[in-house]
């Protein structure tokens, strides 16, 4: 097969890499550049370490590399969208639109349409039902990505392979060890990549600005203190408020008045909600139920977390609702509510948090 391995110099990519080579691949390597924009121009996400890795399993394994740039579709699509999505108030997830929009997007259309597949190391996998393929979830619950990997297009999911999707982390860094790979015993990548070593607040203030506005305690009205911009701020958040006598967290924003409100410890009747309005549902393989108007059973996930949690999916009075089975904290209108089958394996896709 004629295959597009993306590899950032990670243990996940390379030992995909390497997984491919085993079983007999000669894929071509890809390192994707992307960076946000600077007044002088695009700041590069990448450090040299990552390219250094990525050139020297090129030549382990004789592979051709090509490092390729996205910059600017990056900028355009993910960066723009999590701006956009800030100003709103609203809580971006900038990793899931670069997996649709950038790496099997702009991507596939700029460098990999003479590919029959493009690998990656994701922590997931797919499976045929019938003729249909699905995104199913990883054998590593703890790790697996399918949440990440939920607004991609059907088309985009038939030219996928998730190599490492098989397999444990534990599996994959003794694979790194015994195969003597230099990214072995590296730390999994933390944060969005586009900010690079900007931190992330630094990066909200130097594109949105700065508001003073109250902190305002949600069940007295006190005002318990000032912050820089809701924009800063997300529903469940715990640190950066700088209030005593905590634990203070976020419950509400009021972004007409820049105001935040908060709640001092785990109150059932500010916090937690059983009621998710899901807004411009996404379906990878299609839609699976025949008739939505009745509650089907589903687990799900409404942030990157091992756990799935149970609930009901439903239409009414227009609006796609998901019911859990438990109440949850920390549902934050902008991050996407992504539906399960009931044996949490194959991911239908995704939906924007609407508003309570």
């Amino acid at each position: 097969m004629n295959i597009a391995a993306l590899v950032s110099g990670g243990v996940d990519s390379s030992v995909m890499l390497h997984i491919l080579k085993e079983q007999g691949h000669e894929p071509v390597i890809f390192y994707i550049l992307i960076g946000m924009k600077d007044k002088e121009g695009f700041l590069d996400c990448p450090s040299e370490e990552d390219i250094e890795i990525t050139k020297w399993l090129s030549r382990k394994y004789g592979l051709k590399l090509e490092i390729v740039t996205l910059q600017e579709e990056y900028w355009d699509s993910v960066v723009a969208y999590t701006l956009d999505a800030v100003k709103k108030g609203l809580t971006p997830n900038p990793d899931v639109m670069c997996n649709r929009m950038i790496k099997f997007g702009s991507f596939n259309e700029k460098y990999g349409k003479e590919f029959d597949f493009i690998a990656s190391g994701h922590y997931a996998s797919t499976s045929f039902i019938g003729d249909t393929k699905y995104l199913t979830t990883a054998k590593d619950k703890l790790k697996d990505q399918t949440d990440f990997l939920a607004q991609i297009t059907y088309d985009q999911l038939l030219k996928i392979m998730f190599p490492i999707g098989s397999i444990t982390k534990p599996e994959v860094r003794r694979i790194a060890e015994e195969a003597k790979l230099p990214s072995a015993g590296r730390k999994d990548s933390q944060g969005i990549c586009f900010l690079g070593k900007v931190n992330y607040n630094d990066f909200i203030r130097r594109y949105v600005g700065e508001q003073e506005g109250k902190i305002i305690e949600l069940e007295t009205g006190k005002i318990l203190g000032t912050h820089r911009g809701y924009w800063f701020h997300t529903i469940g958040q715990r640190k950066g408020l700088g209030l005593s006598q905590g634990p203070w967290f976020v419950v509400k924003k009021d972004t007409d008045e820049n105001i935040v409100y908060v709640s001092n410890g785990y109150d059932p009747l500010t916090q937690y909600n059983d009621v998710i309005k899901l807004r411009g549902f996404h379906y990878i393989s299609g839609n699976p139920w025949t008739n939505i108007d009745t509650p089907q059973q589903v687990t799900f996930k409404i942030r990157h977390t091992p756990d799935f949690t149970k609930g009901t999916i439903s239409i009414q009075n227009g609006e796609m609702i998901l019911k859990s089975e438990v109440p949850v904290s920390g549902i934050a209108a902008g991050q996407f509510g992504v539906l399960y089958d009931p044996a949490s394996e194959i991911c239908y896709g995704s939906g924007e948090i609407d508003w309570l």
